[in-house]
């Protein structure tokens, strides 16, 4: 056997091996939601035929010619029975490009399309695209809300970078058509989620203004503003801080909308990103909120601090200490699965119901905002605790 013939045998072998690998749920518990043990994607789930020349003349090595680095920030919806997950797969270049893989589980078995999603190109300084986040519409279309990254040519700085949000829409995942991205008042956006709803007759959005593309600057948090025309996407309205950054809490630094808002009988839940700086750099982590049914502006529920957090292997990779969500489906049974990033990495899942989202988001406390108010807090709970246990 030729060492090609070698090399692609045993690299063929690990990625079957891969992607049809079992997964369990793992040890941790919290009652709100079970994490899984292996990741529902990584850079080592991206086909053979993405990295390798599967010609033995022109790659007599079985050599990779185009890496991926990390699959990462996932779309997802639940279509006809099965799961997909419209990924962010970074290359060896460090480019973003958008893939689906499909499952007919939510926790297992994904596997990529044979051909990327290739979008239409229609904005000619965009450099970079990446997080899609993909809301099924009540006017029929699956929307695909991304970020689009340019160079910011105002300044001297190579790392300067604009940041917008690049709209798509589909019926089939496979067929794509652009639109304009969209416009507001803020001259940075990203992190923005189409409801899938109209409001008051218009398409709803939730933005997050920022003065600059890592510092909020002004942005006071998650915001929410309409659109008239979805054809010719301009935020019409003055954007509202729904779920505010706050000093000294998980949002201090920035916060971000992340999967679409899941509608239930007692409010619009969102799962978001919240962002606070330490000693090691920015801290992303995932937490919850919810707003009103029929006014997804005013905010009715915020419980207190860290919803998901990277655990364990997931606090390292690309960009450590960092979990991050734009994507969870609810199917039929009412079971609700996120799928969150870590450190810009791999993808996970985790897994719980919509009586279990709302029974968290309802019934846990919102943060007192202060150390003193923290301990009497948790002081009123061990006294109930104490009292049931000595009935």
């Amino acid at each position: 056997m030729s060492i090609f013939e070698t090399n692609f045998a045993r690299e063929n072998a690990r990625y079957e091996a891969l992607i049809t690998r079992p997964n369990k749920v793992a040890g941790s518990y919290n009652g709100i939601y079970d994490r899984y043990v292996h990741p529902v994607l990584s850079a080592a789930h991206a086909p053979l035929i993405w990295k390798y020349d599967f010609d033995p003349k022109t790659n007599p090595y079985f050599m990779e010619r185009l890496g991926i680095n990390a699959v990462l920030n996932s779309g997802a919806i639940y279509l006809n029975g099965k799961y997909y997950l419209v990924a962010r797969v970074e290359g060896n270049d460090r480019k973003s490009f958008f893939a689906v893989a499909e499952s007919d589980s939510p926790t297992e078995g994904f596997r990529f399309w044979d051909f990327p999603v290739q979008l239409p190109d229609t904005e000619p300084e965009e450099t970079n695209v990446y997080d899609m986040r993909l809301t099924r519409h009540e006017d029929g279309w699956i929307y695909g809300v991304f970020c689009s990254e340019s160079k910011d040519k105002s300044v001297n700085d190579l790392s300067a970078a604009v940041a917008q949000a690049g709209i798509v829409r589909t019926k089939d995942l496979k067929t794509w058509e652009r639109l304009p991205n969209l416009k507001s008042k803020s001259p940075q956006q990203r992190n923005v989620v189409l409801h899938p709803e109209f409001v008051e007759g218009k398409y709803a959005f939730y933005t997050r203004p920022q003065d600059d593309f890592i510092e909020t600057g002004s942005g006071g948090g998650v915001c929410f503003g309409l659109c008239e025309d979805i054809t010719d996407p301009v935020i019409c309205t003055e954007e509202v801080v729904v779920s505010p950054r706050i000093y000294h809490t998980i949002t201090e630094a920035k916060n971000g909308a992340g999967a679409v808002p899941i509608k239930t009988e007692k409010g619009w839940i969102h799962i978001a990103h919240g962002v606070r700086n330490t000693a090691a750099g920015l801290r992303y982590v995932i937490y919850v909120f919810a707003t009103d049914l029929n006014d997804p502006k005013k905010l009715i529920a915020s419980p207190s601090g860290v919803f998901i957090a990277p655990h364990g292997h997931e606090r390292v990779g690309d960009v450590s200490n960092v979990c991050f969500t734009n994507g969870a489906v609810v199917n039929e049974k009412g079971e609700v699965y996120i799928y969150y990033a870590s450190s810009d990495t791999r993808v996970h899942v985790a897994s719980t119901t919509i009586d279990k989202l709302v029974d968290y988001t309802f019934n846990t406390p919102s943060d007192p905002l202060r150390s003193v108010d923290c301990v009497k807090q948790r002081c009123e709970l061990i006294e109930k605790n104490l009292k049931y246990l000595n009935k």
